[in-house]
C-alpha cells in the first residue's frame, strides 16, 4: 500500500466511493498516467496508454468517466448499478451525444441518485455514452417525459 499522497491510491479511492469497492482497482491499473493541475498542482486527469480514463472533477472530487473506463467497467459485470439501459431504437441518438430521455429507459437500479455519474448501454448491452443523471433511478422509470441523463460523450 502507499501513503494517502500516493496519486494511484487517492483515484482508487475515490473511484470505490463512487462506485463500489473495487472499482478503483478495476479501473486504474498501476500503468496509468496522472497529470496535475498546473494551477492548483491537483490530480486532473488519469490516461492509460495515451487514452484518458477519468477526469477527477474540481467541484466535488469525484470522477467523470470516458467511453474507455466506461467499457472497462462494463467488463467487469459487477458494476451494474451504474448502468442505464436505453432502447436499441435511440441508442445510436445517444451515442451521437443525444441526452437520454426517461421514456427511452428500459432498466435502471434504484439506487441511482439525480447527479450521479453512470453509463448508458443499449440492450445488447454495448456501452453507448456516458453522463451525469438529472433523474434518480426510481424516476426514471416513473416519468415518461424529462431529460433523465445528460450526455457528456457518446460512443458514436
Amino acid at each position: 500500500m502507499g501513503s494517502i499522497d500516493d496519486p494511484i491510491r487517492r483515484i482508487r479511492s475515490v473511484a470505490d466511493y463512487q462506485f463500489g469497492r473495487g472499482a478503483g482497482s478495476a479501473l486504474f491499473p498501476d500503468s496509468v498516467e496522472i497529470q496535475f493541475s498546473r494551477a492548483t498542482g491537483r490530480i486532473r486527469y488519469v490516461n492509460l496508454n495515451g487514452e484518458r480514463l477519468a477526469t477527477l472533477r474540481p467541484t466535488d472530487g469525484l470522477l467523470s468517466l470516458s467511453v474507455v473506463a466506461a467499457r472497462l467497467m462494463v467488463k467487469k459485470s459487477r458494476f451494474e448499478g451504474y448502468l442505464v439501459t436505453v432502447r436499441s431504437d435511440v441508442s445510436q441518438f445517444v451515442a451521437d451525444g443525444g441526452d437520454v430521455f426517461a421514456v427511452h429507459v428500459v432498466k435502471v437500479d434504484c439506487g441511482v441518485l439525480a447527479k450521479d455519474e453512470v453509463i448508458v448501454v443499449e440492450e445488447s448491452g454495448g456501452v453507448v455514452a456516458v453522463g451525469r443523471t438529472v433523474l434518480s433511478g426510481s424516476e426514471m422509470r416513473a416519468f415518461k417525459t424529462g431529460v433523465a441523463v445528460k450526455v457528456r460523450h457518446g460512443c458514436g
